[in-house]
Parts: C-alpha cells; sequence; structure tokens
C-alpha cells in the first residue's frame, strides 16, 4: 500500500474561493468584523468534478493508492481578519474535507487546519482540533507556526502558549504537520522560501529548546523534506553536540516527507535520515505541477523517485506505508492491513 502523508484540497469548486474573498474584502472594510459563518454552497458532483480530473486522476496514473488529505495551505492565511475570520474559514474548510472524505473513502482520510489568529489564545484551535478529531474523525491536523504571515511575530513553538495544544494532541493520539501558510512579508516567496524556512525554523525550535521531551507521544511531520534539515545534518548535530543540546531524541517526535522534486535530493533524504523518520509524500496538486525536461516527468511524481532509490525493500514499504500507520494512528481503524 502507498500512503501519501501530504495532500492539500487545491481544486475546490469556485463557490469556496467566491466565498473567501466575500470574507476578506468585508473585514478589510472592518477589521473587528465578527461576521457569521454562514454557507458555502456545494453540491456533491462539484465536488467530484474537482476531484476526478486532478488528485483522483494522479493518485490512479501515479500508484498512489490513500491521500491525507486537508485543506489548501496556503488559503489559511492566518494573518487576514480576526479570530472570528479564521474560525469560520477554518470551520468551512474542515466540513469540506468531511465531505470529500465521505465521498471517496478508499482515496482519502481526513486532516483539518485550525483558526490560529495572530495575538488570540491558543484555546480556540484547541476546540476546532477537538471537533474534528472527536466528532468528524480527523486523524491528524495541519498546525502553522508562524500565523503572521511571514512576519514570526509570535511565540515559538518552545513557548508555553503552545502547551494546551500540544497535550491535546497527545490526549488525542494525533500528530501535527508543521505548515505555514501564504506569506504576506515581501521578503518570503510563499512557497520558495517561506514554505522551507518555516520547516527548517520548526526543526530548530524544537531541537535547541528540548520541549518535545515534556510532551511523550507529541508527533510532527514536518514537509517539503525537511527543509535545510538533511543538506545540513551534521550542522545540527554539530551544533547540538557543542551546546549539549539532545539530537537523538527528535527521532520519536519528528518526521520527514518526500515532497523533494528530484531524484538526488530524495536520495540524499533517505541517505541522511533513518528510514523510520521519513514517510512518503507528493503534495500534489500543490507548488510544483510542471515537467522537469530532463526527466519527462512530473516533478511532484515522487512515487517514481522512492521506487528508484538505493533502499531495501523493507524500507520501501515503511516509506510508503508502515511509517504512516505509526504516526497516523487513526490509520488502523480506516484502512485494513
Amino acid at each position: 500500500m502507498i500512503i501519501d502523508c501530504h495532500g492539500h484540497y487545491t481544486t475546490t469548486p469556485p463557490a469556496v474561493g467566491r466565498w473567501r474573498d466575500a470574507q476578506v474584502e468585508a473585514v478589510k472594510a472592518d477589521p473587528a468584523l465578527v461576521g457569521q459563518k454562514g454557507a458555502i454552497v456545494v453540491s456533491d458532483d462539484e465536488l467530484r468534478q474537482s476531484l476526478e480530473e486532478a488528485q483522483l486522476k494522479l493518485q490512479s496514473e501515479r500508484g498512489t493508492d490513500l491521500t491525507l488529505f486537508s485543506p489548501r495551505a496556503s488559503w489559511m492565511a492566518h494573518h487576514v481578519g480576526n479570530e472570528h475570520t479564521s474560525t469560520f474559514w477554518s470551520q468551512h474548510q474542515n466540513e469540506l474535507i468531511r465531505r470529500v472524505c465521505n465521498l471517496y473513502p478508499q482515496n482519502f482520510v481526513p486532516v483539518c487546519q485550525l483558526p490560529q489568529s495572530p495575538g488570540v489564545s491558543i484555546t480556540g484551535s484547541v476546540h476546532e482540533l477537538r471537533r474534528c478529531v472527536t466528532e468528524m474523525g480527523f486523524i491528524g491536523c495541519n498546525v502553522n507556526p508562524d500565523p503572521s504571515g511571514g512576519n514570526w511575530t509570535g511565540p515559538p513553538l518552545f513557548d508555553r502558549y503552545w502547551w494546551p495544544l500540544w497535550e491535546s494532541l497527545v490526549e488525542l493520539d494525533v500528530p501535527a504537520m508543521i505548515h505555514v501558510s501564504a506569506a504576506c512579508n515581501p521578503n518570503f516567496h510563499t512557497t520558495g522560501s517561506h514554505y522551507l524556512g518555516a520547516d527548517t525554523t520548526a526543526f530548530m525550535q524544537a531541537l535547541s529548546s528540548g520541549f518535545m521531551k515534556d510532551f511523550p507521544g507529541l508527533r510532527f511531520v514536518i514537509p517539503h523534506g525537511g527543509g535545510a534539515v538533511p543538506y545540513h545534518w551534521g550542522r545540527f548535530k554539530g551544533m547540538a553536540a557543542d551546546a549539549g543540546w539532545d539530537f537523538h531524541h527528535l527521532a520519536d517526535h519528528i518526521w520527514f516527507d518526500t515532497c523533494v522534486y528530484h531524484q538526488p535530493g530524495v536520495d540524499l533524504l533517505l541517505k541522511v535520515v533513518p528510514t523510520k523518520n521519513i514517510l512518503f509524500g507528493s503534495e500534489m496538486v500543490g507548488a510544483v505541477r510542471g515537467v522537469d525536461p530532463e526527466t519527462g516527468e512530473f516533478y511532484d511524481d515522487t512515487k517514481r523517485y522512492i521506487d528508484r532509490a538505493e533502499v531495501s525493500d523493507s524500507e520501501r514499504e515503511a516509506v510508503f506505508a508502515g511509517n504512516a500507520f505509526r504516526v497516523f494512528p487513526g490509520l488502523h481503524e480506516l484502512v485494513p492491513t
């Protein structure tokens, strides 16, 4: 079995974008606007049409079986509006994901976004996490380490601000993918620098603070191959040795995905990072959608890179599926093994 741990609903029907655009314009006119949740009217047929020529088609063509599916990351945009803006938007997005997974239970498993507005309590995010996990059967969430959209004005992941969320993740036994959203800071390109820099930053915060030791069972998936971490593995190990940080304990808490869009990059990831800490991911349909002219293959067809990698069959199976069952225990109830 091949489980893609990193998929976003990037092909939503037009009505979803129109609702969001109207919400954004309203809160621009009145930054303190509470507004109301209202409704996004999308039929099941529209949902099917949005997927069958995109994610579902690519699953079939590329030979993947199941995708852990969450709302479009760049649309989380926690920096837009206020706490109410993010709450209503997150609820709508998560409910759409649940509908998709109900329509295609053999293809998709739900992962939620959280309403992490800057400067507000994490309590609202805990409530939405619990709603999604306990009431709607979600098996994971996305956590934005920088809700300010590239300005990094919030507390680091080791700050006690985050404690209620980390405690809830442990209690519910679900992992978090550490995933920023769109950058409003012009210094950062959203997918080219902000995403990868945030991945690296999250790892460094965990390493330098050691805070994850205080939460046995807390699990992070750091996407996009871990940002700069595998490439600079020796730097991080050396810094940890110099500073007296425990580098090796992170193996019990952090996993990297394979959203690395060329063979040498995936080969490096598999050579440097222990195989038990790697999850298959593609992020299709995502930031990189074109064909590599050197190979004639889609950059984000990451299964090909794993197939060609010089690893054992047991290591390949662990990356494709085995590790996912350990990181996402909720899979055991949804997928026959």
